[in-house]
Formats: C-alpha cells, sequence, structure tokens
C-alpha cells in the first residue's frame, strides 16, 4: 500500500533563542516526539519542516508542504509564535490544518519552576510549557482566512490527545485512498430501484473516485479464456476461504471457480479498487450464466478490500470502499426485519459480503432462486462478528453527497439461515426510533457494515471532504 504523506511542523519565535538558552534544542525534542510517534502507524510518512521561526522559514515549509502533495497537515505550537509565520503556509496549501496545543506535561512543575533562582531560567521554563498561548491568535487568523483547521489539545503522552491525532491520520488515509481509488461499475441499475440510482459525476468530485465503465462482453471473453488449471486453484482457494455446504454441486462450484478467475483477471486489468455491479437482461441470455455465479468471486475480491456491491449500488459501494481503507470489513446490507420482542433490527442481503468482519467462517450455499433477480447459483451464508458496529450510508440528497453514521452492537440471536448475509444489531435508541431516524435521513436502502465505532473518524474525513454527516445517537 502507497504511504500517506503527513506534513508536519512546530512554530516558535525565533526572538526566544538567543534569550534562552537551550529552549530551542528543547523544543525540538519535543516535536521530534510527535515525529516519531507518528511515524508508528502504518503506511504514514511524516514531511517534517522543523521549527518555523520567520517569514523565510514559513515560505520554505510551504513550498516543502505544496511539492510533496500532503494530505494532512499538523501545526506543532513548540512556544509562542507569531501568526504572521502561518499566513505563506495557509495561503498556499489548500489543506485541512491540525493545531497541536501539545505541552510536554499534563501541568507546569510548579514547585520546580518557582525554585529556581534566575527569574530568566523561570521564564524559559514557562516558555518551554506555554504551548497553549498561540491557540486563540491561530485561531483568530485561521477564522479570518477561511481555514479549515481544528485543534488537538493535551500533552505529550496523553492518550486522548493521541487518540484524536491517530483518526486524524486514519480519515487522511481515507482521503487519499478514496481519491485514488478506480471503482468499476458493470451492467445497470436494478429498474425501478431509483433511490439507488446515483450521480457518477457528483461522486467522482466530491470523493475523487474515478469512475471505470465496464463491459459484460468483456468479462464475458476473459472468462472464456480460463482454463481448467486456473478452476482447479481457485477452486482450492473457495476450499480454504469458505465452508462448501454438501449441496453445493460439482457443476455450480465450477461454474462460480471460472467465473471467480475472470473477475479477478478484470480487477487487475483495470486496476479496480470497488465495483457496483447488476445485469438481467431477457430469460436465458448470454450473460446470466456470468451474473448468475459472481457471488463466490465478489465475495473474494471484497475480503481482499476491493469491495464489491451489487444491485449497482454506487453510493453503498463507497461507503465500503471507506470502511475497507480504514480496516473494519464493509458489508453491504439492508434492512431485513425487526424484532419488537428483543428491540433489535435485522440486516443483510445476498450476493458478497466480507469473509474477515464474519463471525465464523463464511459458509457458501446453493440458492434454487435469486429473490427478485434471475437464475440460480451459489450463495454466501455468514452473521457479522458479535460486538461493536458502525453503519455507514453515502447519501446523495438536495443539497449533494452527506455521510449517515450509526453506532451499535451486532448481538447473538436466532437469525434466517436462507444463504444470505445477515445479522441483528442493536442501538442506543429503540429499534423503532432508530429505522424512522435513519430513514428520515435520505439514505438508499442499502449501508455498509464495520466491525468497531469509528464515528470520529468518520467525522473528521466528512470535516476533511467538507460535506455533512448526521450521526443517529
Amino acid at each position: 500500500m502507497e504511504k500517506v504523506k503527513i506534513g508536519l511542523f512546530g512554530v516558535g519565535l525565533n526572538t526566544y533563542w538567543g534569550q534562552f538558552e537551550g529552549l530551542l534544542d528543547r523544543l525540538t525534542g519535543y516535536q521530534d516526539r510527535i515525529k516519531n510517534k507518528m511515524l508508528s502507524y502504518d503506511n504514514i510518512e511524516v514531511i517534517d519542516a522543523g521549527i518555523v521561526d520567520d517569514i523565510d522559514k514559513a515560505n520554505d515549509a510551504a513550498s516543502l508542504m505544496k511539492k510533496e502533495d500532503v494530505e494532512l497537515l499538523f501545526i506543532f505550537i513548540s512556544t509562542y509564535a507569531l501568526s504572521s509565520t502561518l499566513i505563506p503556509v495557509v495561503s498556499r496549501l489548500n489543506i485541512p490544518v491540525i493545531l497541536l496545543n501539545m505541552q510536554p506535561l499534563p501541568a507546569i512543575e510548579y514547585d520546580k519552576l518557582n525554585s529556581m533562582a534566575d527569574r530568566g531560567a523561570m521564564t524559559g521554563e514557562w516558555l518551554a510549557n506555554c504551548q497553549a498561548c498561540s491557540v486563540p491568535e491561530f485561531s483568530s487568523v485561521f477564522n479570518r482566512a477561511r481555514v479549515k483547521y481544528d485543534i488537538v489539545s493535551g500533552y505529550l503522552e496523553d492518550s486522548e490527545a493521541w487518540k484524536e491525532i491517530s483518526e486524524w491520520i486514519t480519515a487522511a488515509k481515507i482521503s487519499s485512498g478514496m481519491r485514488k481509488n478506480r471503482m468499476g461499475v458493470l451492467g445497470n441499475y436494478y429498474g425501478g430501484m431509483v433511490d439507488v440510482y446515483s450521480d457518477l459525476t457528483l461522486q467522482s468530485t466530491v470523493f475523487g473516485t474515478h469512475i471505470e465503465v465496464l463491459e459484460m462482453c468483456e468479462l464475458a471473453d476473459i472468462r472464456k479464456s480460463v482454463g481448467k488449471e486456473e478452476v482447479e486453484q481457485k477452486i482450492r482457494e473457495f476450499e480454504r476461504t469458505f465452508v462448501i455446504d454438501d449441496s453445493c454441486s460439482t457443476y455450480e462450484i465450477e461454474r462460480a471457480a471460472q467465473t471467480s478467475v475472470a473477475l479477478d483477471r478484470l480487477a487487475e486489468k483495470h486496476r479496480l479498487g470497488s465495483m457496483a455491479y447488476y445485469y438481467a437482461g431477457m430469460n436465458g441470455n448470454e450473460y446470466e450464466n456470468i451474473i448468475t455465479s459472481v457471488i463466490a468471486g465478489n465475495t473474494l475480491l471484497t475480503g481482499r478490500n476491493i469491495p464489491v456491491a451489487g444491485e449497482y449500488e454506487i453510493k453503498n459501494v463507497q461507503a465500503m470502499k471507506i470502511m475497507a481503507l480504514m480496516g473494519i470489513g464493509g458489508c453491504f446490507s439492508e434492512f431485513y426485519a425487526m424484532d419488537f420482542n428483543d428491540d433489535i433490527i435485522m440486516l443483510g442481503h445476498d450476493g458478497p459480503a466480507h469473509f474477515i468482519i464474519s463471525e465464523g467462517k463464511v459458509h457458501l450455499v446453493p440458492l434454487p432462486v435469486y429473490h427478485g433477480k434471475p437464475g440460480k447459483g451459489l450463495s454466501i451464508q455468514m452473521s457479522v462478528k458479535h460486538g461493536p458496529v458502525t453503519l455507514l450510508s453515502v447519501v446523495e440528497g438536495n443539497d449533494g453527497l452527506s455521510l449517515l453514521v450509526a453506532e451499535g452492537e451486532s448481538v447473538p440471536g436466532p437469525i434466517l439461515n436462507i444463504g444470505n448475509l445477515n445479522s441483528r444489531y442493536k442501538f442506543s435508541v429503540s429499534a423503532r426510533e432508530f429505522i424512522k431516524r435513519w430513514s428520515k435521513a435520505g439514505p438508499s436502502h442499502h449501508c455498509s457494515i464495520g466491525i468497531g465505532h469509528v464515528a470520529d473518524i468518520l467525522k473528521k474525513y466528512a470535516f476533511i471532504l467538507n460535506i455533512p454527516i448526521t450521526v443517529i445517537s
């Protein structure tokens, strides 16, 4: 995976360096600790411009950040600094800025400072701890310059502050990954399912996603060229990944394996990072053999973080890709039923699922009919791991795109063994209240489900995109 570039520099006042011996070295040491902690996160490259303490260094820092095309800029307030040193940077970079108001310790060591014999040394000690001094000044300038910024306050070993920083870094990874993503669209919409219809231009301009229009005839030609040995290798992959139901026929397994190899080749040829698909056509059409045998292969792709959404659900595969970039899965789902006795909602779907978040291994099972779709073939049966989950929808409304998020729990209990993904979910509000709030936010009837509670990260990603976010809580 390509590393995401994060910008970092500290700000200070060069007048201090000659007045207070050792102060600059001390502050540089604090910044090095921040940088090293950031570097401990996966797939991150930190572009460090050092301590910026005058206009010339500010211009140099701006040039460096622009040249390196950083995704997000952290500014460490090492001590008091003039707000003028920030203007050359923010006027040239159109990226979010996070001010790090990070003290060396939770509080000044008052007795140590007050016991110093030299008031000059005492002042130097205070200046090594006065990070908060510039926060209002910088914020005032950023507000007037319409800079997109936020503030993290804490101290160098503060777990709460580092949780925020980690979330910002993850949001930057999502932003980079979505902008570099190539989404394939294969087939066409499920006729009449108008909530699913999407504005491809809007999706591209907001998320930066490249959309590659694919043809069924290309997939058909690729599938015809798949050899027997490749099919056998893919069946062995099925056996490693799935629990294959005894009632699955050899014919259906081989048919699904051949299609899976073709899907792999299609994804590789077009460098796809996600795909939305659907196809029906006339009964017995040439492509029905393909479209009725894609679920196993699309599940393998989804499990490799190349999420695939059925029913040509572009908005939802965007949500699935966001979750895949976070490493939390992203399963294609819709509302199945409500259980008023247990106050839970059931969600699930036929078609591909993300097997890394399955409660146990995914089962490959035969379906005599795909409800509402042509043909029959193999499908998957799984539930999402019990524990915390997040639901995410990308919403297209009258004012553009927004995110819709809810945190809940995947809970044990009876499910439907109908050859689908399905699970039971409980939320902080009642099931009645939840479905009302969720639905009135205007999503399509699909959503993506991932493990863990990640609403705070998604809020930061929405901030980076400058789009609204609704959190059901």
